[in-house]
């Protein structure tokens, strides 16, 4: 999680929607593994946030850790719920992350197979182990980051019996897609994203293309629960 001060990122993941070729994308980014840079500059902020506050702030009781990580967490992060409502998602680059004295992290990537023109979807689990501080005081605070999850007028909403805390992101419009949600439990901090890019213009949708599944938002969010408390379940030591 990050705190200030911030890392912007290089504004291409939050830019409005771009029109090319009278075909707006959503999300205005080519699918791709986006999350390698994101999940590294969430996390690295967090460490240094962390270090600096246990050797600069009066000493704190260590949180208790529950969780251990793993080099591929794919091997945990199957996404099976989600992977069922949207479909195949054959794709999976896991991250090793880094462990530091302060925090170690890992995170996963699983994302569709689909033909570009139809749309795609992907999403990223990030595991963190606070080690040194409770990430309880600023779990709750918004960032630059989250706010891409957010959209305009979006907020966080409270998901009771996932963890001692969970969010997740609610749009602000009915027309936007992606979510986040986020777990505390203990010392670990358990992200799932959801990103989906749909491709739409008033051109003739191609028909060998099948059209992006549109399960809906209370669906997704269902999934996304289910998904991350299926990665506790498997990382949890006690």
């Amino acid at each position: 999680m990050i705190t200030e001060p911030e890392w912007d990122g290089d504004g291409e993941s939050a830019r409005p929607a771009e029109v090319v070729q009278d075909t707006v994308v959503r999300e205005a980014r080519a699918p791709g593994r986006p999350w390698r840079w994101v999940a590294a500059a969430v996390v690295a902020t967090s460490a240094l946030w962390a270090g600096g506050l246990y050797a600069f702030g009066a000493p704190q009781a260590a949180p208790e850790i529950r969780y251990r990580l793993t080099d591929d967490l794919c091997g945990q992060y199957k996404a099976s719920t989600l992977e069922g409502l949207l479909g195949s998602l054959p794709e999976a680059a896991p991250e090793a992350g880094t462990r530091h004295p302060a925090l170690d992290w890992a995170a996963c990537s699983r994302g569709s197979d689909r033909p570009a023109s139809g749309g795609t979807f992907h999403t990223t689990a990030t595991v963190e182990l606070h080690k040194k501080t409770d990430p309880a005081a600023e779990f709750a605070l918004d960032t630059p980051h989250s706010r891409i999850y957010l959209y305009d007028g979006g907020a966080w909403e409270s998901m009771p019996g996932l963890g001692e805390q969970a969010l997740v992101t609610r749009p602000g419009t009915e027309n936007e897609s992606g979510l986040r949600l986020r777990v505390r439990d203990g010392g670990a901090v358990f992200t799932i994203d959801l990103s989906i890019y749909e491709v739409r213009g008033e051109a003739t949708p191609d028909p060998r293309v099948d059209p992006l599944p549109d399960p809906g938002r209370e669906a997704l969010v269902a999934a996304a629960v289910e998904d991350a408390r299926a990665l506790m379940a498997a990382l949890r030591t006690s």
